[in-house]
């Protein structure tokens, strides 16, 4: 997998280290633990995860 360098987090998270970061790849997402940066990556086709953030903005998770 390609390692992508633009990581960022939620606004939301303030300073806090309990959070998730995202990369934004040019076809998908790459999610990781801000905690553990090196461990697994979850991969998101970018379809999977425009739906998801959609979801998201509607509050129906």
């Amino acid at each position: 997998m390609h390692n992508p360098r633009n990581w960022h987090k939620s606004s939301y998270s303030g300073d806090r280290s309990n959070c998730v970061e995202v990369a934004d790849m040019p076809s998908s997402a790459v999610v990781r633990d801000s905690a553990n940066p090196n461990h697994a990556h979850l991969q998101f086709t970018a379809h999977e995860w425009h739906a998801f953030l959609s979801t998201l903005r509607r509050d129906e998770l």
